[in-house]
């Protein structure tokens, strides 16, 4: 089992790194969120995941161990595979990926591409407890729900009309949670204002 790989970064695209190490180049398949982490770097170190299949041995590396425990979380789901897992890991950060499965917002899951309503309550049902119990989610309070209750259905049509105005729907989602926890009777049109000036 190789638990991680240290060495020259002789190649990167969004979806590989080559690293070279004692001579031999591994090439790892990579979320964006690794490759955003290690964009631009000679040496890295990345944590090693061995897909070892019929027709090929598949190597994924991951910029931290989170991200990796989050890999193989979700690989563990029904219906979910490793690339499904890697496509899930570059459309939201772990600490997004987390909230989304904390709260239940099915939603927000099916917006990876490939993951459909049924995968996506089965992602919610099998991880919920288990993101809490390994600490991953260091910013969710144990029992993995939000400190507060909030209004879905302003929740939801806030995301939505940020959506439609172009923004990505887990960023979108995590601000219109923040301005609910502090304002949880404020409507529709003064949380898609607010979520506008602190949108990143």
């Amino acid at each position: 089992m190789i638990e991680y790989i240290k060495g020259e970064l002789t190649e990167l695209t969004p979806a590989l790194a080559t690293i070279e190490a004692a001579g031999i180049g591994y090439g790892l398949n990579i979320s964006l969120n690794t490759f955003s982490a290690i964009q631009g770097k000679k040496e890295v170190k990345l944590y090693v995941y061995e897909a070892i299949r019929e027709d090929a041995h598949v190597l994924f590396g991951f910029v931290n161990k989170k991200e990796r425990e989050m890999f193989l979380l979700l690989i563990t789901v029904n219906g979910v595979g490793a690339n499904t897992a890697r496509m899930m890991l570059s459309g939201m950060s772990v600490p997004e990926l987390c909230n989304a499965i904390s709260t239940g917002n099915a939603r927000l899951i099916q917006s990876v591409k490939g993951i459909g309503k049924m995968t996506a309550q089965r992602i919610i049902v099998d991880l919920r407890e288990k993101i809490v119990s390994l600490g991953i989610a260091e910013e969710i309070p144990s029992g993995g729900q939000m400190a507060a209750p909030v209004n879905n259905q302003v929740k939801d049509e806030a995301v939505s009309a940020l959506t439609m105005l172009g923004f990505a729907p887990a960023p979108s989602q995590k601000v219109v949670l923040q301005i609910l926890q502090d304002q949880p009777d404020a409507p529709v049109e003064t949380v898609v204002k607010l979520a506008l000036k602190m949108i990143k």
